[in-house]
């Protein structure tokens, strides 16, 4: 197998063989040219989607005719499946007119059995162009997103200014009428209107916040209250066939976050509930309690029993300006994100196409001593020791290093993994990682690869949603063991890792 190219580490080969001495034979072949691979050999259609739906496999090498079975079937199988992984045909004959329908059809190449020598060099490339060919894709689509994000800046600061100046009245409006009339119901309309204009102004920084990941101001969210205002303000939009039931959380129930952001995230998710539902149906409002990870969270459900979502408008549920809606921005749930994850926290959402939806809205509980504790919660000083810090999210990236450098730190900071290793060479190695799983160009795994190549051997800390796919540490060497970091960033565990890192030294 040559050894040009990024190592390929450990990787799984599903085999469509129903000879398994041919198979063990070329199981032989793979892994005396070096191949660290493992391997798993079916028969038959049912077996192949069967361990397709049950892992990822890197590469398929299928044999051309089998009884009952052929090799083109196993392509067709396996394009259904998912297009992008490579596909080798490996035949004791194949002629030359059947070798091009192969390649026609979708398989990366063919190598015949009795001359089995090209194969590790084969699967090794195709495996490679694959895996460049999804970082390509990958890299496109978050081009994509950051043009329609910029796109999104300017329409929220156009629109945040001519808001502003239309919501003005409604704060000078209220002071007019106390003057003209002593009547107390004039004067509580006075009050409500004023209520509206100075929500209004909050809203319309918020659209800014949005874009700039700015901090906006956080106050003590009762999530009892937060229900109370969120179903009076949704009387006037509920159509007769549905039911809105919110369930009273327990009084002392609290976040710490932005009252009129989250009141409009869940007024934003109420609504679409209630659009989702053209039949008769119920709209459930609930909180809980939660513990994970140490912590203690409150979970606030959204649930309608409207048409549900399929997997494809799921997948793209947060992009912006995708909607499903006549109507509708595109801007409303990807809001929502932002607004979370602001805050400390996340969102999820569970559906299936005709029994309904539920958005689970994550924030972390508001503690009786929140500032004592914080105040009590010392970390030690850094001594200016350099720590590479490696995130495609340029908001998350800043904060991770402001928070550092006050630290006594001195952050090295890259978008990306190729800048990452441009730092290293110009600037010197680092005392410890913090490395994105999502960062672009170069995995994380090979990121630490190429680190460790360069004779880096310090910790490396992983930030992680934990709701991605697990990363692939088996393909480390032994004495690489990253330590996961969950995303949302926790500042405070953050700095504790560190701390723990740097004293592991």
């Amino acid at each position: 197998m040559p050894r040009t190219g990024a190592p390929l580490g450990s990787i799984s080969i599903l085999m469509v063989e129903d000879c398994p001495e041919d198979a063990e034979l070329l199981v032989e072949q793979l892994l005396d040219a070096g191949l660290e691979a493992d391997f798993v050999r079916v028969d038959n259609a049912g077996d192949m989607r069967a361990e397709l739906a049950r892992r990822n496999f890197d590469i398929v090498l299928s044999d051309l005719a089998m009884p009952g079975f052929s090799g083109h079937e196993a392509l067709r199988i396996l394009r259904e499946h998912d297009p992008g992984v490579p596909f080798i045909f490996v035949s004791g004959t194949m002629g030359e007119e059947t070798a091009v329908q192969a390649l026609q059809e979708g398989a990366h190449d063919y190598v015949l059995k009795h001359n089995p020598v090209r194969l590790p060099s084969a699967v090794a490339r195709a495996i490679r162009e694959a895996r460049g060919e999804r970082e390509r894709e990958r890299a496109e689509k978050e081009l994509m997103r950051a043009q329609r994000l910029d796109s999104l800046a300017m329409l929220a600061a156009g629109l945040s200014h001519d808001l502003r100046n239309i919501l003005q009245p409604l704060l000078i409006v209220p002071d007019l009428l106390a003057s003209y009339s002593d009547d107390p119901k004039i004067r509580r309309l006075g009050n409500v209107i004023a209520e509206s204009g100075r929500r209004g102004h909050e809203m319309a920084e918020s659209m800014l916040s949005f874009v700039r990941g700015s901090r906006v101001k956080r106050e003590s969210v009762s999530i009892a209250a937060l229900f109370h205002a969120v179903q009076l303000l949704l009387q006037g939009s509920l159509p007769r066939h549905v039911t809105l039931v919110v369930e009273p959380p327990a009084e002392d129930l609290a976040v710490q976050a932005n009252y009129t952001e989250f009141q409009q995230c869940l007024i934003n998710l109420c609504l679409n509930g209630i659009q989702a539902m053209p039949r008769p149906g119920t709209l459930s409002l609930s909180a809980q309690r939660l513990r994970e990870g140490g912590e203690d969270w409150v979970a606030v459900l959204v649930s309608d029993q409207g048409i549900g979502m399929d997997e494809q408008t799921l997948a793209q549920l947060f992009t912006p300006f995708f909607t499903t809606k006549q109507q509708g921005s595109g801007l409303g749930l990807l809001s929502c994100k932002r607004i979370l994850e602001a805050n400390g926290g996340r969102i999820s959402v569970h559906s299936l196409p005709g029994d309904g939806s539920t958005f689970e809205l994550r924030l972390p509980a508001q503690r009786v001593a929140d500032e004592a504790g914080a105040a009590d919660e010392n970390f030690a000083e850094g001594q200016g020791q350099r720590i590479l810090v490696v995130d495609g999210d340029s908001t998350r990236l800043s904060l991770v290093a402001n928070a550092l450098a006050s630290q006594g730190y001195d952050p090295m900071v890259a978008s990306d993994g190729a800048a990452a290793l441009r730092i290293v060479a110009s600037d010197g190695l680092p005392r410890i990682a913090i490395v994105d799983s999502d960062i672009l160009l170069l995995s994380a795994v090979s990121l630490m690869l190429a680190l460790r190549e360069r004779g880096f051997d310090g910790p490396v800390l992983i930030l992680k949603d934990p709701a991605q796919p697990p990363v692939r540490f088996q393909d480390l060497p032994p004495g690489i063991e990253p330590r996961l970091l969950g995303k949302p960033v926790q500042m405070s565990q953050l700095f504790r890792a560190v701390e723990e890192a740097l004293a592991s030294c």
